[in-house]
């Protein structure tokens, strides 16, 4: 990928003019073809460099990658230890010095590169039909390699590796100010005459050549089947479409080839367990599809843990993703109502503002309290605040424990009123009444009178009320006769405390209106 990117970022994006296109891709084969680092590291390290097994294998890599000032420090050591082919060394030395190349702070222009070549060109070609190197066959190979021989090159596949390092070594040795219109021509012949017709182009050699054609689509097309994931692809066209050379023609269902690549890729990343984060970004940048994309995908994240559940809630409140922030609430207080959390799924209901879940999880709350005959999760219920308003039976959950509070800090006339106002505003569920009376029963009894006679007629209807409503059942079980028999003394209890507080009270409020 990272050679395919480079080479891209030569032709597309540097867009070298001739003479310096050259010298990019010399760089870029170098950097990609890099074995020749350590076979100098281990010929180097050798007791005697010129005698080692690989030094001319070497010296021949250092000249096809045209690193022709390492390749006469090799040379020199060759010297050095052999008199008899001294001065060939020498002789090949200078004209690996002399060579003409455009440096990049070099002012000559074109014209002037290419005389200076053919002349070196000609005094290379004259040292070999003199036959200078004939006693020196590894010298003469080498002197051929740089008149750009493809006969001599060809003979070197082992250490080109493949056509791509071939092509640049061609072009540096035979046609140095190579124009990018015509880097296809040399390209396709060059790949030709390294296979040799012995085998068919591999899917990398097609993206290269591709690149070559300055076909960016055809590019982008190849790479996308070659390539096991959409992340090169993705980026390569982003890269692309921000330096203005991508075509950004609309495909067929709306989106540009920049965005379609993205979502593709983006998808991909939602199905990996922990990437999927990485893709909510990606999303991000796709200004047309991206963002019903992302509410797809969102909501098929599977919600294993509560962690990865907060993760996903704070990106869609990020986005102002309203549905899918009530959606995923809605889903954690159904799975703490399984788990029989009643205050955390109180608290999800609340997030997701979702009123009939909410007076759902009032009722598991108020059941709870009938059978402990006491709160759970305080803190919660005690801090509700404006929240309460979501719904009724929420409203009277707080309102209710409010009437608890008061009552426990003795202020029995504010739970008194508050207790009343409950039953007869309907904010009470009318299953709830009978527990509403029992709690009035302390406060009927205390010594001092709380209920006034107007507030105890009030209860006294309710009570009615309750009681003539009530349904006729069928065959009494034993359990039912015993149910029925404790909500008849309860009644009882309630009418007798109750016809004792309104005496009391029309008692306390005629002396005080007689006083």
């Amino acid at each position: 990928m990272e050679l395919i990117w480079n080479l891209c970022e030569i032709l597309f994006i540097e867009v070298a003019p001739a003479g310096p296109l050259l010298l990019h891709l010399l760089d870029w084969v170098r950097l990609h073809v890099c074995e020749v680092d350590s076979l100098s590291a281990d010929v180097l390290g050798s007791e005697n460099p010129s005698k080692h097994e690989s030094f001319w294998n070497l010296v021949t890599i250092l000249v096809l990658q045209g690193r022709l000032d390492e390749a006469r420090q090799m040379l020199s050591k060759e010297a050095d230890t052999s008199p008899t082919s001294a001065g060939m060394c020498r002789t090949l030395g200078d004209l690996m010095r002399t060579m003409p190349i455009l440096s990049p702070g070099n002012t000559q222009t074109l014209t002037e590169l290419e005389l200076k070549w053919q002349h070196w060109h000609e005094e290379c070609e004259r040292h070999l039909q003199d036959g200078t190197f004939t006693s020196s066959p590894h010298l003469e190979t080498l002197c051929k390699i740089m008149l750009g021989d493809e006969a001599a090159l060809l003979e070197q596949k082992e250490l080109l590796n493949n056509w791509y390092h071939f092509l640049v070594t061609r072009l540096l040795y035979s046609h140095p100010t190579v124009k990018p219109m015509d880097l296809h021509l040399y390209a396709q012949s060059s790949l030709d005459l390294f296979l040799g017709g012995e085998s068919s182009p591999e899917p990398l050699d097609n993206i290269l050549m591709a690149a070559f054609e300055f076909d960016i689509h055809q590019v982008i097309k190849e790479c996308s089947i070659a390539l096991s994931n959409w992340w090169f692809v993705a980026h390569l066209t982003d890269l692309l479409d921000h330096c203005k050379l991508l075509q950004s023609h609309n495909l067929y269902f709306g989106s540009n080839m920049r965005e379609f690549l993205l979502l593709e890729y983006a998808s991909g990343l939602f199905a990996h367990h922990s990437l999927w984060q990485l893709g909510v970004d990606y999303f991000d940048y796709c200004p047309e599809l991206g963002r019903v994309s992302l509410e797809l995908h969102i909501e098929r994240i599977p919600l294993n843990t509560e962690q990865k559940a907060l993760k996903v809630l704070r990106i869609c409140e990020q986005r102002q993703m309203t549905e899918q922030v009530r959606s995923i609430c809605k889903i954690l207080a159904m799975k703490a109502v399984r788990n029989n959390r009643l205050g955390s799924a109180l608290s999800w209901s609340i997030r997701a503002k979702d009123a009939a879940f909410a007076t759902l999880v009032s009722d598991r709350f108020l059941m709870d309290y009938c059978d402990r005959g006491c709160f759970s999760d305080l803190d919660l219920i005690d801090n509700l605040g404006p929240a309460m308003m979501l719904s009724d039976r929420l409203t009277f959950l707080g309102k209710y424990r409010e009437f608890h509070r008061l009552y426990g800090e003795k202020r029995f006339v504010d739970a008194a009123s508050l207790l009343l106002s409950l039953m007869t505003s309907q904010i009470a569920p009318r299953s709830f009444w009978m527990t509403l009376l029992t709690d009035a029963l302390p406060l009927l009894e205390q010594k001092q009178v709380i209920f006034s006679a107007e507030q105890t007629y009030e209860l006294m209807r309710c009570l009615e009320d309750l009681t003539a409503g009530r349904p006729v059942r069928g065959e009494p079980d034993a359990q039912r006769l015993q149910d029925d028999d404790i909500e008849t003394t309860k009644v009882e209890m309630l009418r007798l405390a109750l016809a004792r507080n309104l005496a009391r009270a029309i008692i306390r409020e005629g002396s005080l209106e007689g006083s």
